[in-house]
């Protein structure tokens, strides 16, 4: 990825004793009372390769148009050398922050004996997220509705621990979950749609992390263009197979020279091998109107291509 993508300091870093640590501005957004009113418009992918597993999430929350502010929505849980953990969210954040929160105070907690830092597998952990957010829906669900707020949330976990292969997991608002198959390379949550077409043609299980990180960033790109409540810093976090912590985690803004110039890149080739394709047969040859036309005068009459049958216009006599 070269030294254009800088590491950070990790949003809501646990540390090898299970102590948390918020860096950056935000450990103070958090703290924002006015963010249980913001929907999350988010986007993010996750990808699960032979080598290893790719995260990449947007910042932005939108709680409508005069209102964007930035959330962290990746979270990283690890004990180098023994497990790593990363979850994403979207949905509610006033939601996925009570989520996030509870696994948190289970770390925490003296008395917690399940928590993921603990947990012996990764389906485990992904119990555990699943329980944690139908906690928040049993205490919250009923008093959203009365407000008219949706009880909205998905979240993706992945990651190795000691004695186990790579895995990933996407769960859903009820707290149920699915988990990637061999034939499954990756899983989206959030505004998926527009950043969906170019991970089905390019990623593999076989894709170096490298190249599933480029393709990432090509589908965070086209979901940026194409939906005003997403966007950058992005965070990029790459887990290397076997190695149990985080190979590299980048903070990626609008003003960072990689990103910038993958983007103008991509542009650039889509439009010249747009150029490239050949026209459609049909549209070579244009046939004459028929003379019934042209002979009434007809706003209608024009050239017809042909396999295009002309649908009568409106009587303007």
């Amino acid at each position: 990825m070269g030294n254009e993508l800088r590491g950070l300091p990790y949003e809501n870093h646990i540390d090898a004793n299970g102590r948390r640590r918020h860096s950056g501005h935000g450990a103070a957004q958090l703290r924002n009372p006015c963010c249980q009113g913001f929907t999350d418009m988010t986007y993010c992918v996750a990808m699960l390769l032979d080598t290893g597993l790719v995260f990449l999430s947007d910042s932005l929350t939108s709680a409508g148009v005069d209102q964007i502010s930035t959330f962290r929505k990746t979270t990283v849980f690890q004990n180098p050398g023994e497990r790593v953990l990363v979850l994403q969210s979207a949905g509610n954040l006033a939601v996925t922050q009570a989520v996030t929160s509870l696994l948190h105070e289970q770390i925490d907690s003296a008395e917690s004996t399940a928590n993921l830092m603990t947990c012996p597998n990764l389906f485990e952990a992904a119990r555990l997220v699943g329980t944690a957010l139908r906690e928040v829906h049993r205490r919250d669900a009923a008093a959203l509705k009365e407000f008219g707020v949706e009880f909205n949330a998905s979240l993706i976990l992945g990651g190795q621990i000691r004695g186990e292969e790579p895995r990933l997991f996407s769960l859903y608002a009820a707290g149920n979950f699915i988990e990637a198959t061999r034939e499954t390379t990756y899983f989206q949550i959030g505004e998926s749609k527009y950043g969906k077409p170019i991970l089905d043609r390019v990623v593999r299980r076989s894709s170096s992390l490298s190249e599933a990180a480029k393709c990432a960033l090509v589908s965070m790109d086209s979901t940026i263009r194409s939906n005003l409540a997403v966007g950058t810093p992005l965070d990029l976090v790459i887990v290397q197979r076997d190695h149990m912590a985080v190979g590299r985690h980048a903070n990626i803004d609008g003003d960072n020279d990689y990103f910038r110039t993958l983007r103008r890149l991509w542009g650039e080739a889509l439009r010249d091998a747009f150029a490239e394709l050949p026209e459609p047969v049909w549209l070579r040859t244009i046939v004459p109107a028929p003379a019934e036309a042209v002979a009434s005068g007809s706003h209608d009459a024009g050239p017809v291509m042909p396999g295009i049958r002309r649908q009568p216009g409106p009587d303007r006599r």
